[in-house]
């Protein structure tokens, strides 16, 4: 990259119209040479995509992570029917509400090139679409409830790099792993936009398909522990903190319009995220089961999956990958925030790439800060599920499509008119009040109660600021793993 280079997606053409025109985007440079020549270099192969492809592998590749090693943990506190049940339930409600995003976001995007505005150089994000079509009050509830959902996010991302490398090398304390991979993951400053994810969202997906396959495969291979047990669901508090940890794993989407705004034809993105959850049950359902089946109520005590299983260069190599597949999805949830930071500088426009990053620097330090405080993941989850989620990629989507269409005038002029399983504006509201409802009681209310009941418990039990959270005395060479963290 060199400085002065273009960091965004120059519009190539705006053509709107009534509604149904779509935009074509290319990067500059991209553009002459395929004017030139009809050829695509490698930098454009490898560095810029906007397709429907590019955006099925950033959901799917963002939507699961780290928390596919504590899927397992939540399955103990589950039982497995609720395990699976809740999984599907789930991922099919978050695939409703970013359908619900991209409608908004085309609506937005819709109203505003019928009045001119362009959008060269400028990133869309989901606060901005929430002021252009029910104001500032709206404005500020997405800035803050998405803001700190990714923040919290990036948290998760990097405390739980510590805490699988200490799993294969524990010559060094988890804060000092931290401290290590809040370094390496600041080098996502240098990333200008989702629109230059492509390599990193097939690669990331392709290392967390191995890791929930080898999860799979390893469990059914070990068998049974000797005198295995599932109890679950035994306990109310248990219970709900399974069941918002699997609320936060499909409640992904809260980057779906910045990765739409990096498609060249973002109208094609509605139904992408469906598909992407289809493919992420496929790692989650038999990985978590498996692990279940295998390991039963020992799950109870050992968040983090690779704990319990053997180290062998299978493991090894599934905890690298893991590691990597973390740094990716860490820029991921702090793309957005350095967008924002951008705006409220004045830098988002700037064309520089080391200019951009030079200003993105300071996102980071927070995210460091949190990190050394809290170094337990598996609560956090939980916590960042009910109290943020809910309200991040639920509540506001389903309340805001019912807010701008609640006139016949805004139905009949829509940009994107009801789908075709659901075609009736009355059936998508009963649907979106449903999902309110919902999550109010269940998501925030059951699950806040319990998740922030186990929170402080891990507070009050092991103290902020650990230096090594539930790091056991070092064994001696060819011992078994350290213990895993206990909850």
């Amino acid at each position: 990259m060199a400085t002065g280079e273009q960091a965004e997606d120059a519009i190539v053409a705006d053509v709107v119209g009534n509604g149904k025109g779509e935009e074509v985007r290319a990067m500059g440079d991209d553009a002459e040479q395929q004017r030139d020549g009809g050829k695509v270099s490698m930098k454009s192969l490898l560095w810029h995509g906007g397709s429907v492809w590019d955006a099925w592998f950033s959901c799917a590749s963002n939507q699961v992570a780290q928390v596919l090693l504590t899927l397992p943990y939540s399955f103990s506190q589950l039982g497995m029917l609720s395990g699976v049940l809740l999984q599907v339930w789930y991922g099919l409600m978050g695939s409703w509400t970013a359908y619900l995003i991209s409608v908004l976001y085309v609506e937005y995007r819709t109203r505003k090139e019928k009045e001119g505005v362009s959008f060269r150089n400028h990133v869309i994000q989901w606060f901005e679409v929430l002021d252009g079509l029910l104001g500032p009050y709206w404005k500020a509830a997405g800035l803050a409830f998405n803001c700190t959902f990714l923040l919290f996010g990036t948290v998760i991302q990097l405390i739980a790099c510590a805490s699988n490398i200490y799993y294969i090398n524990d010559r060094l304390d988890k804060r000092t792993w931290t401290y290590i991979f809040g370094a390496c993951c600041a080098t996502t400053v240098f990333i200008p936009s989702y629109h230059n994810y492509r390599v990193w969202s097939f690669l990331g997906l392709g290392m967390t398909t191995y890791t929930a396959w080898y999860l799979t495969i390893a469990a059914a291979v070990h068998g049974q522990v000797p005198g295995v047990t599932h109890s679950g669901p035994s306990k109310l508090v248990p219970y709900f903190t399974g069941a918002t940890n699997i609320l936060y794993t499909f409640g992904g989407h809260a980057i779906t319009v910045e990765i739409m705004h990096a498609m060249w034809k973002p109208r094609k993105f509605k139904y992408i995220y469906l598909l992407a959850t289809l493919y992420v049950f496929t790692l989650t359902l038999p990985s978590a089961a498996a692990m279940y089946w295998a390991f039963g109520d020992q799950l109870l005590t050992h968040s983090n999956a690779f704990s319990l299983l053997p180290r062998t260069p299978w493991r090894d190599a599934a905890v690298v990958l893991m590691l990597v597949h973390q740094f990716i999805t860490f820029g991921f949830a702090c793309t957005p925030l350095y967008f924002v930071w951008e705006k409220a500088v004045g830098m988002h426009v700037t064309r520089s790439v080391f200019l951009r990053a030079l200003v993105r620097l300071p996102i980071v330090v927070p995210v460091w800060f949190l990190a050394i405080i809290f170094p337990f993941f598996g609560p956090i989850n939980s916590a960042v599920g009910a109290l943020l989620v809910s309200f991040t990629v639920y509540v506001i989507p389903a309340l805001a499509h019912m807010l701008t269409y609640r006139s016949a005038s805004a139905r009949l002029n829509a940009a994107e008119k009801p789908p075709s399983f659901l075609p009736s504006w009355s059936g998508m509201f009963v649907l979106n009040a449903f999902v309110v409802a919902w999550m109010l009681v269940v998501g925030f209310g059951l699950g806040g109660w319990a998740s922030v009941t186990n929170f402080i418990k891990q507070i009050d039990t092991f103290g902020l600021f650990a230096k090594c959270y539930q790091c056991p005395t070092k064994p001696h060479p060819g011992s078994p793993l350290p213990a895993p963290p206990h909850h």
